[in-house]
């Protein structure tokens, strides 16, 4: 036992130093990046940075907060178990579509010359051409707000989710639910005092995730976001373009500031989540009872009053938010029916709802870009499958207290600005000698999927009944035999969502790709990116509805996997002989 012990140990040290080694080096080369003086100097002089700055700040947190809101309203009216694996059927497809091709099918929509202001004008707006409206792309970052808090809102549902259907906390929470309501709370002020402050608290990771992307993310800034000022991440890749060597300093200062934000608002957050006016809301008692027939005082009757309008509000907003989920269903549906269309548009004078020619010119292209298609799969596939391998061997084999205190490096690349860890990764990539090789993107886009694998799995893989575990021992079986035949397929589901999420990841990648291939390497991401900033509508549409299209099929895949299984057989009487 104790040799096996010792093994274990030595394949869990690899697996520290197959991730942790990578992504330190890279860090470091990041660091390094910004201990640039003249380069800070440069950054806090121009122009733009404040501006660039101010806006990154406005477009993410607002974005966050919308999509952590959203996200507790819709999960407060799915409290049963039957609601919540309601909801979760309908996050797959949400969390297949990458955030750029969800972007480029918002634009199709909402831009001056699309399908919403075509459709009413007609009779509502009388104009015969397309208006010079800031739609997209406005000055505000209104449009990017909404790309952002409409693709976080079922990353977090799904997050929360996953806690929520764990069996311990599920049973934990349920009879904490029913003791407050006793205590006189109705259902929906003993979920928010209840279960979203500990729900909260799980949360931390993604919600992190969530924050730090919103104010770092470039490729979604360059589709739909403001221009002028853009964010400060747009700006520091453009800067990080330029051929100057001041230039490029400046822009790995302005992802070191945009580090700085995250750490800032983080703590912000997290001090206002403590503070004692937050405890209070959570720990007051309960509203007062709904009147009798018996006389009320004049105070008795202000409260009373007060007791009736929340309870209207509440019956209001619960109408209200048994159609959210259908709602935010309903703007996917038509965001990806505005990329398909798209994809098949040819002449199209405005303000004509339908096209007065369709053709197929895009997807010809993209049939002629199968090296693009097939760059994107193999990246995909064995990113995937190499992180589920990783994570799986990790659950498996490392000390609880490794994992405990170690595990939670793994999400690095979720928090850390984008271009502040590409940076580190391409100088990482140059110093190994794998700048623009297959091995050093998929490298990269391994590191990338990790965090989101773990993530996807470690909930159900820490929750699993090791009763099971002994069980098989006390049947003289081997570990190995409990992992084919017991643990593993029990946790099928998991495992292939895990794998799902992590195709997806790398479906979705532009700047390791971007930097780390040097431009040598191309996928159905970096092909819609460039396109939308070329302007070429439908051929941008067929490569954001193919970004979309390989993510979803693997999540069918997962859930045909992982769904549950029925057993038939013929059971034989006592005392018979089966022929």
């Amino acid at each position: 036992m104790r040799a096996f012990n010792s093994s274990t140990h030595l394949i869990a040290v690899a697996l520290l130093c197959l991730v942790f080694v990578p992504l330190a080096w890279s860090l470091g080369y990041a660091v390094l990046t910004g201990v640039d003086s003249a380069a800070w100097l440069a950054l806090w002089h121009d122009s733009q940075t404040t501006q660039a700055l101010g806006m990154s700040l406005w477009t993410g947190l607002a974005s966050a907060g919308l999509a952590t809101a959203t996200s507790a309203w819709l999960l407060s009216l799915s409290a049963t178990p039957v609601q919540q694996q309601r909801l979760t059927h309908k996050l797959g497809f949400m969390l297949a579509v990458p955030h750029a091709a969800f972007a480029m099918g918002l634009v199709l929509l909402i831009a001056p010359s699309g399908w919403l202001l075509r459709l009413l004008s007609p009779w509502a707006t009388g104009l015969s051409a397309p208006p010079p409206w800031a739609t997209t792309q406005d000055p505000m970052g209104l449009g990017l707000i909404a790309v952002l808090a409409l693709k976080e809102t079922p990353f977090l549902l799904w997050a929360a989710l996953t806690q929520l259907q764990r069996s311990e906390v599920a049973q934990r929470l349920t009879r904490e639910m029913q003791l407050a309501t006793t205590f006189g709370y109705a259902a929906q002020a003993a979920w928010w005092r209840v279960v979203w402050p500990q729900l909260l608290a799980r949360m931390g990771a993604p919600l992190l995730a969530v924050l730090a992307y919103g104010l770092t993310v470039v490729d979604v800034a360059l589709v739909i976001g403001p221009a002028s000022p853009p964010t400060l991440a747009v700006l520091s890749w453009q800067w990080l373009q330029d051929a100057n060597t001041l230039q490029n300093a400046q822009g790995a200062a302005a992802a070191w500031a945009l580090a700085l934000a995250v750490i800032v608002c983080t703590s912000v957050a997290w001090a206002l989540l403590n503070a004692p006016l937050w405890r209070h809301w959570r720990t007051r008692g309960a509203p007062l009872l709904e009147p009798t027939g018996l006389a009320l005082s004049p105070l008795q009757a202000v409260h009373a009053n007060g007791s009736t309008l929340r309870a209207w509000v509440a019956n209001q907003t619960s109408a209200v938010g048994r159609g959210a989920p259908l709602a935010l269903s309903a703007i996917y549906l038509a965001v990806l029916a505005a990329l398909l269309l798209g994809s098949f548009i040819g002449s199209w004078p405005f303000p004509d709802l339908l096209p007065a020619r369709w053709n197929t010119v895009a997807w010809r292209t993209v049939a002629d870009s199968l090296p693009t298609v097939w760059s994107t799969l193999w990246l995909a596939l064995l990113s995937a499958t190499c992180a589920l391998l990783w994570v799986v061997a990790w659950l498996e084999l490392a000390p609880a207290q490794w994992q405990r205190r170690i595990q939670s490096l793994a999400y690095a690349p979720l928090v850390l600005p984008g271009l502040l860890w590409v940076i580190g990764l391409h100088r990482l990539a140059l110093h190994w000698g794998l700048d623009a090789t297959a091995t050093g993107v998929w490298s990269a886009h391994t590191l990338a999927c990790l965090p989101y694998v773990l993530l996807s799995t470690v909930g159900a893989y820490g929750g699993f009944d090791r009763r099971y575990a002994q069980l098989t021992a006390s049947l003289g079986q081997a570990r190995w035999h409990f992992l084919l035949r017991v643990k593993w397929p029990m946790l099928r589901a998991p495992l292939a969502w895990g794998f799902a999420v992590g195709f997806a990841v790398s479906v979705a990648q532009y700047l390791p790709t971007l930097y780390v291939g040097a431009g040598r390497f191309s996928t159905v991401t970096t092909e819609a990116v460039t396109l939308a900033a070329g302007g070429q509508r439908s051929l941008m549409a067929a490569f954001a509805w193919l970004q979309w299209l390989l993510p979803v099929f693997m999540f069918t895949v997962a859930a045909w996997m992982g769904r549950k299984r029925q057993f038939t057989h013929n059971a034989q009487p006592l005392g018979t002989i089966a022929p």
